[in-house]
């Protein structure tokens, strides 16, 4: 099953740390993103009208820069089940 979800993120903002249990794909409608890898601390910052794809059951967190960042999230899933886990103590993304 597949599911979409337009996600808003004010500017200056980090989601909390999170996994994804399934493959997704994400493209910036506006703003930018950048995603930070928890382990490795590897960032990639992705733009207005660029697409990228998060790793499955990697922590990782998105970063919003001056502007608020408006994504379009693509999930491949199974009905009932989370689309993103917030690591313990952590609110949930979305």
């Amino acid at each position: 099953m597949l599911s979409m979800i337009k996600l808003t993120i004010p500017a200056h903002s980090a989601l909390p740390w999170h996994v994804h249990p399934y493959p997704n794909a994400g493209y910036v409608l506006e703003g930018t993103l950048t995603i930070e890898d928890r382990q490795s601390g590897k960032k990639q910052t992705f733009h207005q009208g660029e697409a990228f794809a998060e790793s499955v059951n990697d922590v990782h967190r998105g970063v919003t820069g001056d502007g608020q960042t408006v994504l379009l999230l693509t999930y491949a899933g199974s009905p009932g089940k989370p689309t993103s886990v917030p690591l313990p103590g952590q609110q949930k993304e979305y």
